[in-house]
This record gives C-alpha cells, sequence and structure tokens, in this order.
C-alpha cells in the first residue's frame, strides 16, 4: 500500500484499526474499526553501521532487522518482543514493549531518533532525525512509543542500534523470592555486567554481557550455574517472546511496574519478576481496582496485559491533569477519531 493509499483511507473519515503482523492485537482495548493494513510497506530505507543509526518503513518485520544488524555485528538492544515472528517495526514502536534488557540498556523510547507519522488529517510529517542531538523540545517521534497507534500512522522509524556483546554468560541460582530480590538489588549497586535477570518458581537467573575479561570476572564472583549458550537462549527468548512455559494457559496476565526495591507482592497467582525487581508478572483472575490499589501502595501500577475482560480499561486510570493532556494530542494528531479508536483509552 502506497501513502497515497493510506491518506485517501484516513481522508474517508471510517475509524480505521492498523494492523501490521497483528502479533500484539491482543494488547490494549478491544479492536475496533476497519483494518488498515501497513504489513506491505516495508523495507529499510537507510542503514549506517558506522553511525549505529538504522531507518525502516513500519511494516518491515523484526526478524528481517534483527537479520540485517546481525551481519554486520549489531542489534536492537532494547529486545523488542515478537511474539511469534510476525512483529513489524511500526508495531513494536506503537506498542512501546521491551524485552530482558530493558533494565540494563534501557527502553524501546530511548533509542528512537525519528519517525515520520501520518495523523488524522493525511498529512505525513517527520519528527526527529538520525542522530540524537537533532532530538530537541517536544519529541514527538519518542511520543509515538506505547501509543498503541491512537495518534498516527507511523510510516518509518530511526532507531538507534548497538554493537552485539563481545561475550556473555548466563548464570542460574536456586533462591526464594525475597533473597533473589535482595540479591539483585545488591548487585545492581556493584560494577557488574548484568544486562537481564529474571525470577521463576524459586530460580534465579542472570545474564552477564560485555568484555570477556568482565564476564569472566563476574562468573568467578556471582558463582551459580551456568548454562550452555543454546540453552540460555532459549531461556532469554522466552521471557521476551513469552514462550517461557509461565506464560502459557488462558489465565489472565497482568503486568505490574514498581520500584526494584519493593517488598514481594503479597497477591495470589503465580509471579515471574524481571528488570531486576521492576518488573513482575502475574497470572490470575483479579478484581482490576482492588489490584491497583495494591500495587500503588507499593508505588505502581498495573496493566491487564493479556487476557480477561478488556472492556473496562487495560490500563491504569491517569490523573486528571495527565488524562487532559492525553486527551488534547489525541485531538492534535486525530481530531476526528480515526486511529484505533478504544485501543489506548476506552473513549477515545
Amino acid at each position: 500500500m502506497s501513502i497515497e493509499a493510506f491518506r485517501e483511507r484516513i481522508l474517508h473519515g471510517t475509524p480505521l484499526c492498523i494492523r501490521g503482523g497483528g502479533s500484539k492485537a491482543f494488547y490494549g482495548g478491544p479492536l475496533a474499526g476497519d483494518p488498515l493494513e501497513v504489513s506491505e510497506y516495508r523495507g529499510i530505507v537507510s542503514y549506517e553501521p558506522s553511525e549505529l543509526v538504522v531507518t525502516a518503513r513500519a511494516g518491515t518485520p523484526l526478524a528481517e532487522l534483527d537479520r540485517v544488524l546481525a551481519e554486520r555485528g549489531q542489534w536492537l538492544a532494547f529486545e523488542p518482543p515478537s511474539f511469534g515472528g510476525a512483529a513489524t517495526l511500526g508495531g513494536a514502536l506503537a506498542a512501546g514493549l521491551s524485552g530482558p534488557g530493558r533494565a540494563s540498556y534501557g527502553a524501546l523510547r530511548d533509542f528512537v531518533l525519528g519517525a515520520k507519522v501520518m495523523d488524522g488529517e493525511g498529512r505525513a510529517l517527520t519528527f526527529g532525525g538520525q542522530v540524537m542531538k537533532n532530538v530537541a523540545g517536544f519529541d514527538v517521534s519518542r511520543l509515538m512509543a506505547g501509543s498503541l497507534g491512537t495518534l498516527g500512522l507511523i510510516l518509518e522509524v530511526s532507531l538507534k542500534v548497538l554493537p552485539l556483546p563481545v561475550a556473555q554468560a548466563t548464570l542460574r541460582f536456586q533462591h526464594p523470592q525475597d533473597k533473589a530480590l535482595d540479591l539483585l538489588n545488591r548487585w545492581a549497586g556493584r560494577p557488574l555486567p548484568v544486562t537481564a535477570t529474571s525470577w521463576d518458581d524459586q530460580v534465579l537467573t542472570v545474564r552477564l554481557a560485555g568484555a570477556e575479561a568482565a564476564v569472566r570476572s563476574a562468573c568467578a564472583t556471582l558463582g551459580g550455574d551456568r548454562l550452555d549458550a543454546a540453552a540460555a537462549a532459549d531461556h532469554w527468548a522466552g521471557l521476551r517472546d513469552q514462550g517461557h512455559l509461565f506464560f502459557t494457559g488462558d489465565a489472565p496476565l497482568w503486568r505490574i511496574s514498581v520500584p526494584s526495591t519493593a517488598a514481594p507482592l503479597d497477591l495470589p497467582g503465580a509471579q515471574l519478576i524481571e528488570w531486576g525487581g521492576a518488573q513482575r508478572w502475574l497470572r490470575g483472575i483479579h478484581e482490576p481496582a482492588a489490584l491497583r490499589e495494591k500495587v500503588q501502595r507499593a508505588g505502581g501500577h498495573a496493566t491487564l496485559f493479556r487476557g480477561g475482560d478488556r472492556t473496562a480499561g487495560v490500563f491504569t486510570p491517569l490523573p486528571k491533569s495527565l488524562a487532559g493532556i492525553q486527551r488534547r494530542l489525541k485531538d492534535t494528531f486525530d481530531p476526528h477519531g480515526v486511529f484505533n479508536r478504544g485501543r489506548l483509552v476506552p473513549d477515545f
């Protein structure tokens, strides 16, 4: 589909449901509107390995982008989930999700340098650039991260990429949750090359990455059992794409964000912990308001990530002041309410 074809669909005024690979259709509010397929608007526009910058169209599969970057010894360090391999670059930006390395390398929005977006008036707008120094003032390109397509149709994205680590190692320990959280927070205050962590069913798993000497020294310091390369790759991919056993089944999946120093959450249901304790997944049926109140007391918020009843809203309601800003942004970029109605907030 061409830019002109996109513009024609938008100007028709019919509510549209933007679709790339469809890998994250479960995330956010219920789908509504006529499908607007963008998966064919794909391809890498430019790639400068020496500048650590890549620009690609929104429909470009993440798998294709990963393959091209790996050929030059580079990668997307925020590890965007692909949930089965169909994920696209535009969908990754719209969802704003990051994988196991987020706590170490940064979130997806931290890697966004620029974006080209078509707004609700059919205008193709370009924001940001291809170097960090071009990002100043009101950073609209990063505003698209996590907007779930409600502000406009993402056409192109420019991202910062990083060199692949020279060495990696994954260690495994047996610890109860409170002990694991204490260790993670103590290790975070030390010069250790920890780039990802997880805890599930009394098992703490830690990924180290960086220079060979640094990884070797950290392995000797921390101890634990070292996984072979294949098992380690399977573990972290299983977390990133939610193929891990914890994520299987039909029980609702809640994503809880709290300070890494928060104590174990006394909540019924299985839990899996990532990001040094800052991201905690919870399985089970919970009354949304009651759960969010408990999580708020711990300094965080809760999202109904997958399953359950989404009609009442999957995200923690914003304070009135922030909700007003969100509403004004929606009115500015999509004044006619064309894009992804109800995906981010039930009433728009």
